[in-house]
């Protein structure tokens, strides 16, 4: 089992991470909208749990120090770790960091591994819709229903079922977006290649049947 991240950090500091491809046309212009769009959630993500550590912190400090329970600061906690992991689902996954098992990844083929890889993400995408689908829906009931939480400060409940429901739609869209670059330019296109661990360098060599992308600036 091997995490994307760490491929990438031993990567950068052996000097041997390949440039990462620039997709043409229509495709790479929602490809670098997408990515833009990843950065900017990223930060939010981390201020989302900075900011739920310091609610948590207030609330024992206030608990234990001044005799002074509060009632809120477990849901508001709650609200931003989960606004934080489904928001940046998409970014990590643009990055091939999610935890990935490579017990088969050596025992296959290259070609084999690409198909591996490419029915791995739809099957993802499948799920991902439902999930995103289904958050919808309960976001949709919340909001008519003026649903809150059972708890004393009874927060509205369409606020964490639109974190979920727009985090997974961007996940949708980054799943669409690779599957896409992975049938029209090849493995590399859709972070197949890189940042993998072991399987890189084998779906990293250069195919002459392949499109080559534009390394180079965009003019």
């Amino acid at each position: 089992m091997s995490h994307a991240f760490d491929a990438a950090s031993a990567a950068s500091e052996t000097g041997t991470a390949t440039p990462e491809p620039r997709i043409p046309g229509i495709l790479g212009h929602l490809d670098r909208g997408m990515k833009a769009i990843n950065r900017v959630i990223m930060v939010l993500g981390g201020i989302a749990l900075v900011c739920a550590c310091l609610v948590l912190s207030y609330s024992v400090l206030v608990r234990y120090a001044l005799h002074e329970p509060t009632d809120w600061q477990d849901e508001m906690a709650v609200f931003l770790i989960v606004g934080a992991t489904f928001f940046s689902a998409a970014a990590v996954q643009a990055k091939r960091g999610h935890v990935a098992i490579e017990a088969l990844s050596g025992l296959l083929s290259p070609r084999v591994n690409r198909v591996r890889l490419l029915m791995a993400d739809i099957i993802s995408i499948v799920f991902v819709t439902f999930f995103a689908w289904k958050s919808w829906s309960l976001l949709h009931e919340a909001w008519v229903d003026g649903q809150v939480s059972q708890s004393s400060w009874g927060p509205p409940l369409w606020i964490p079922y639109a974190l979920m429901a727009v985090g997974m739609s961007f996940l949708g869209l980054q799943f669409l977006l690779q599957i896409v670059e992975a049938l029209t330019y090849g493995p590399r296109a859709a972070g197949w290649a890189n940042p993998k661990v072991g399987l890189g360098a084998d779906l990293n060599t250069p195919n002459p049947n392949q499109t080559i992308l534009k390394t180079g600036t965009h003019p």
